[in-house]
């Protein structure tokens, strides 16, 4: 399994968000290309990039500050956050990022995601974020009438090179992962999943690892590195006893 440190970009500033609010952000540095460079000298192998400002104005906004990153380190680098085109998908893959994310576009837009595997094979990753079960879009502002499942069954055959799965209710809010359901999705669809949102300590990474989902891939975690709960080091160990 993967470990993707996160870098949650809002105005030019790497933040944490609890349950994706907006006005509920932790600053955990002014300079996220030093950040970057701080996660690859821990050994990190990929970085976990959102716009955060962008999920919510429905296109790029703090493309200064992945740029900078792109710049700063050679770790390969997946981006999401207000990418609702075959243009800026085009642009941030010409700039050096590795693979896409597209979350909104996935549901308002399926075809786009279609297109997309097609013309950049193993460049793009669809983003399901689920609050009780169904997806949220928008910079989960909105809550939509489909489950996760029917989301990712979409695109079963489409080539969508992963899926990450977010369970909204323990994002950023360091109450553990939500296991079973990221499990459940991983048994269920042939696509690979990257689980998200609940991090808090080692545990939970044991907990991934004997869920006994072969398509889990990795995994994303933000607060818990950035405030000392979760050791790189510690955390690196552990997920590569699980391959």
């Amino acid at each position: 399994m993967i470990l993707f440190p996160a870098i949650d970009l809002k105005d030019g500033q790497c933040v944490r968000l609890v349950q994706g609010d907006m006005d509920r952000a932790t600053v955990f540095s002014d300079t996220p290309a030093e950040q970057a460079k701080v996660f690859e000298n821990q050994g990190f192998e990929w970085l976990h990039l959102v716009d955060l400002n962008g999920a919510f104005e429905g296109k790029p906004v703090n493309g200064d500050a992945v740029e900078a990153i792109l710049k700063t380190v050679s770790l390969p680098a997946q981006l999401g956050g207000g990418i609702r085109s075959m243009q800026q998908i085009e642009a941030w893959l010409d700039k050096g990022i590795a693979r896409v994310i597209l979350g909104t576009a996935a549901l308002r837009d399926p075809q786009l995601v279609i297109d997309a595997c097609k013309t950049w094979p193993g460049k793009i990753a669809v983003g399901v974020d689920a609050k009780d079960g169904y997806v949220a879009v928008e910079g989960w502002a909105e809550v939509s009438d489909i489950t996760a499942l029917d989301l990712a069954k979409r695109f079963e055959d489409a080539g969508v090179a992963a899926l990450i799965y977010t369970d909204i209710s323990r994002d950023g809010a360091m109450q553990g992962m939500n296991v079973a359901g990221t499990a459940e999705l991983a048994n269920s669809v042939g696509i690979p999943v990257i689980a998200s949102g609940g991090v808090t300590n080692l545990d939970d990474l044991h907990a991934l690892k004997a869920a006994n989902a072969p398509g889990i891939i990795g995994v994303i975690s933000g607060r818990a590195i950035y405030d000392g709960r979760l050791d790189p080091a510690e955390a690196l160990a552990v997920l590569k006893e699980a391959a």
